[in-house]
């Protein structure tokens, strides 16, 4: 029976390092190496060794893109966490009885496509959409308003599409949090504002990151709601690798610049990290 464990183990192992070695690996490593390769017409890939696909990102087009990107992906994370902090709180302070249906609330949007979720938001969105019918019916509005291929709307879809990445995260945080330092600021003297800023706001500081780690790094890359919900007027980085890659048939520059984007988010997880291990210091002094 041990003999049996310890195959049914090892066989478990190879099989989990197989996979990622097949299909994370070796992809990523051939992404990299196209990123230092040549744009061919006829071969899609020529292999001549070049440095240009990365020193194109430094022209300002690509610039004025990431910075967008990031400025709208930095806004949509800031609207998550308004909106997610005060919701995951509630969840926590929730009888235990309720909480599995909340949760389950939370979780049912993963059930959809976020493509097919992304379409169902054009028809509320639309200029004859149900949104402008609503407001209009209720004789809050006299004309249809637009907000379809606006940035709005692109900031919507990624509130829509990522916020319960953000809740998942903070309702984590809160439901580890020890209430007994609540009570304790309350005895002291301390008023909500105080609580909140100083024990509640720390305390949940992982959950606070965790969160906006995982908004903030796959609205940079979400590039069919800016295509379906902005338009051609808010592109985001993803936008112009799909373009790269499909449109314009440029591999190596479309793998450049996914290679950047990897980085920075491989930057952003590092700070992460450092931040997790900083606060769990602080934690234990």
């Amino acid at each position: 029976m041990k003999i049996r464990n310890i195959n049914l183990r090892q066989a478990i192992i190879y099989l989990v390092v197989g996979w990622l070695l097949i299909f994370v690996f070796i992809p990523n490593l051939m992404v990299i190496a196209t990123s230092f390769l040549t744009r061919d017409n006829v071969h899609l890939i020529d292999f001549t060794l070049t440095w240009e696909n990365y020193t194109r990102l430094i022209d300002p087009l690509y610039a004025r893109v990431l910075a967008h990107s990031f400025y709208m992906a930095g806004i949509a994370t800031v609207l998550c966490l308004l909106i997610g902090y005060p919701f995951a709180f509630a969840i926590a302070r929730m009888p235990a009885s309720r909480r599995p249906f909340m949760l389950f609330l939370v979780i049912v949007p993963f059930w959809t496509n976020s493509l097919i979720r992304t379409y169902g938001l054009k028809i509320v969105l639309g200029t004859n959409g149900i949104l402008n019918k609503s407001l209009l019916a209720l004789g809050i509005i006299d004309t249809p308003f637009r907000v379809m291929y606006t940035e709005t709307a692109v900031m919507i879809g990624l509130v829509y599409i990522l916020l319960p990445f953000m809740i998942l995260p903070l309702y984590s945080a809160f439901e580890k949090l020890d209430y007994a330092y609540i009570e304790a600021a309350r005895d002291l003297g301390a008023n909500k504002v105080q609580t909140l800023t100083r024990i509640i706001i720390p305390l949940t500081m992982p959950g606070i990151i965790g969160g906006c780690l995982l908004v903030l790094l796959p609205a940079l890359g979400m590039f069919y709601i800016s295509d379906l919900l902005g338009g051609a007027k808010n592109l985001l980085i993803g936008n112009v690798i799909k373009n790269q890659v499909l449109n314009s048939r440029d591999w190596p520059a479309g793998a450049a610049t996914s290679i950047s984007l990897t980085i920075v988010m491989a930057l952003l997880l590092y700070i992460y990290y450092k931040a997790g291990r900083l606060l769990n210091r602080k934690m234990e002094l």
